[in-house]
């Protein structure tokens, strides 16, 4: 069944017109208070992964503008790169096609004490690469026989491994893509092929269809998260991961300081041989006045 467009409850008026019901939206305040609660556990979380060795694999897909890249910065924000690292692979080499499907992803595999993120996954062989025709019949229904048995077997190595599905409906994709095309800060995510997506709207919803029929398997099953509402879908993912893991707190309850080091006999460099960034923000007018002039940027030969 192809993936639905998701759209506001609706309730009759007193002439019998429809009209839409606005969905509840947590509060900014509520938000943030949640999300540091949720975000202490996270660090919890990092820390029983650690002690016990586990290996965890995350991975994120859905579609274009679905919010992935913001669950991932929140899931990230306080944990270490180096427990908590995050894959996003760019296109791959003409080595890479060369090599079996899933070789470039293997190395990035979780070692015992870390969990590694993926924003997309080998899962672009059932989405983008079968939607723009980057892959042949042949490549596709390969890797769709395959692919249940690769993660079965990281399952059976020990990995676990968390799938989440990303929906957002159509109308919220357009508003997101449209608000890109103004924001200097978002410009850049609007790719061709997130363009390329926005045109191929069913034909999408119907790769990932088929995908789910072949995928969604006992051992590692899809969780679809809703996520027409950033803020919720940021949240109730947090507590999913969280749910999925049985953790305790093996954080330390109390840490001392050591005492430093005495700099007796240590002579420092003089500071003007040191090249220092500029200090704009000295006073409040300082500050004015770095805000009213433009960046000066080095010149390009």
């Amino acid at each position: 069944m192809s993936e639905k467009k998701k759209g506001k409850e609706k309730g009759k008026g007193k002439k019998g017109a429809t009209k839409k019901v606005k969905p509840y939206k947590i509060p900014n305040a509520l938000y943030e208070k949640e999300l540091h609660e949720l975000q202490i556990e996270l660090v919890k979380l990092q820390e029983w992964i650690k002690y016990k060795g586990l290996r965890v694999v995350v991975v994120f897909e859905g579609r274009d503008a679905a919010g992935k890249g913001g669950v991932i910065k929140r899931i990230t924000q306080y944990l270490s790169p180096r427990v908590c690292p995050v894959v996003a692979l760019a296109t791959p080499t003409e080595k890479e096609t060369s090599q079996w499907y899933f070789q470039r992803y293997v190395p990035h595999l979780p070692a015992a004490g870390e969990m590694v993120l993926f924003d997309r996954s080998w899962y672009n062989r059932a989405g983008v690469e079968r939607v723009m025709g980057f892959c042949t019949d042949e490549e596709y229904h390969e890797f769709i026989r395959s692919c249940p048995e690769f993660e079965r077997m990281l399952v059976r190595n020990g990995i676990i491994l968390i799938k989440y599905w990303f929906s957002v409906s159509d109308e919220e994709q357009d508003r997101r893509f449209k608000s890109r095309l103004t924001d200097p800060l978002k410009r850049w995510k609007l790719s061709p092929m997130d363009l390329e997506s926005r045109k191929r709207w069913l034909d999408y919803s119907k790769a990932k269809d088929k995908m789910f029929a072949y995928t969604d398997i006992k051992q590692a099953p899809w969780y679809v998260v809703d996520a027409d509402i950033k803020k919720h879908a940021r949240l109730n993912s947090i507590r999913h991961l969280l749910s999925q893991i049985p953790y305790e707190d093996v954080t330390p309850e109390h840490i001392t300081l050591p005492p430093r080091q005495s700099d007796e006999g240590y002579v420092r460099p003089p500071m003007n041989e040191q090249t220092f960034v500029t200090n704009y923000y000295t006073s409040k007018e300082a500050t004015q006045k770095a805000i009213d002039n433009p960046i000066k940027t080095a010149h390009i030969k």
